[in-house]
């Protein structure tokens, strides 16, 4: 199972409004977003919570995709519940309503096969659960985390002690200035690999990446999107598609994979903008991603 990846985070109901039209209750959620784009490339198994409304058919679907749902919790209560819209720019995201509803009572429990997986993958949550779950694997190849600028005000000490034990942290431009209080990202990446983690993932939006291992930088460009529709989880396709590639391949600590890697988080993330919630996403074939895939690295001119 050393390919496999393990998943542990947000299964939620979105409610988007942008200038394209608006979707009410559509399947999201960090982990959601992340399995999607990582199933492509590897097996995925999901740890999160639902409540009693999650409909069945949402279920049914991410099964489809080569993702196991046995860590998906079912609580009396409703599911996570995201409102929100995005002005003309689609830069930042406008909260309307945040229902944590069964999400706020979230523990995670790992079964044998969850703890064996040889890949893991932190979402955007609390870092206390974050360690408590690290604290029931085994011993993964890989670990990963993603946290958000909430986590770093509130429960920075706890986040610190997670960064000693994982090998790569996704974060975007205002975060990994917020964690260390530096505003240019080289030298704020650099602190945060003093902190524990050997590589720093920049998310920058519609700017693209910024990759940071060893003594290596690398910054890629966006992929040009004609029509963007709904961004929402565009982040986590983008760390999906990432992780996806690296757990498949045999050596993730080889940079030439690691820049690929990159790659291919940018195209999976360049598809999830352009349809509301996972419809783009999740109905994508090899053959789609590969002839994007080659299209933009053609462009960047990697091999």
């Amino acid at each position: 199972m050393k390919n496999t990846i393990l998943v542990v985070g947000s299964v939620a109901l979105d409610s988007v409004k942008t200038i394209h039209g608006s979707t009410i209750r559509s399947l999201g959620g960090s982990a959601v977003h992340f399995s999607l784009s990582a199933s492509q490339f590897s097996p995925v198994k999901l740890v999160g919570v639902v409540g009693e409304d999650f409909p069945a058919p949402f279920r049914r679907f991410l099964t489809r995709r080569n993702i196991c749902l046995e860590g998906i919790q079912v609580m009396p209560g409703k599911t996570f519940h995201w409102k929100g819209k995005y002005d003309r720019d689609f830069k930042n995201a406008i909260t309307i309503a945040t229902e944590l509803n069964v999400f706020q009572h979230f523990k995670p429990k790992l079964n044998a096969g969850h703890s064996e997986c040889g890949v893991l993958f932190l979402a955007n949550i609390d870092p206390d659960l974050q360690r408590k779950v690290l604290d029931q694997m085994g011993k993964p190849r890989l670990v990963a985390c993603d946290t958000m600028n909430y986590w770093i005000s509130l429960k920075k000490p706890s986040l610190l002690k997670l960064l000693k034990k994982v090998d790569m942290l996704f974060v975007n431009e205002e975060e990994c200035r917020q964690l260390t209080g530096e505003y240019n990202l080289i030298k704020a990446a650099r602190l945060i690999m003093k902190m524990g983690p050997r590589s720093i993932i920049v998310k920058r939006g519609d700017a693209g990446a910024m990759m940071f291992y060893k003594d290596n930088v690398l910054s890629v460009p966006a992929h040009p999107i004609e029509r963007v529709v709904d961004p929402t989880g565009a982040g986590d396709t983008f760390a999906g598609g990432f992780m996806g590639y690296l757990a498949a391949a045999p050596d993730w600590k080889n940079f030439d994979v690691i820049r690929r890697a990159m790659s291919y988080g940018t195209v999976m993330s360049s598809f999830s903008v352009e349809d509301f919630s996972v419809k783009r996403v999740g109905g994508l074939s090899r053959p789609e991603i590969s002839a994007r895939y080659n299209k933009y690295v053609k462009a960047l001119a990697i091999k």
